[in-house]
């Protein structure tokens, strides 16, 4: 991958070929949303690695639209790695989603644009 291009199209680039990443500073610490430089100290000591996947729920919201449409959720889930992300989970009712819950990422196509999911784990 072109590493001139910025951190989110590089970021989302790694996703099209199907791998979820995470970038790492120096120090260790994994950040998500990807940036150019580390909070806190401003390094640009940032390294891609490929991301577990692996988390657990911290947080989740259902939202219940009109039918026809069916309930869906919305999630906040803090990875293994430590950054937490927004996303949603599938593969379950979303009103049986709980906080606590261990879950896998995965990425899917939303039209035609891949994105990350979660699966319960």
């Amino acid at each position: 991958m072109n590493e001139r291009i910025g951190p989110e199209a590089h970021w989302r680039a790694a996703l099209r070929e199907g791998r979820f990443l995470l970038q790492r500073c120096g120090g260790g610490s994994y950040i998500f949303p990807p940036r150019t430089m580390a909070p806190g100290s401003g390094s640009d000591d940032l390294e891609w690695v490929v991301a577990s996947g692996q988390g657990t729920v911290y947080s989740v919201t259902v939202i219940s639209p009109k039918p026809p449409l069916e309930p869906y959720n919305v999630v906040l889930v803090d990875l293994a790695e430590g950054p937490r992300v927004m996303s949603r989970i599938e593969g379950i009712a979303a009103a049986e989603v709980k906080i606590g819950m261990s879950v896998q990422a995965r990425i899917a196509a939303d039209n035609g644009a891949p994105i990350l999911l979660f699966d319960p784990a």
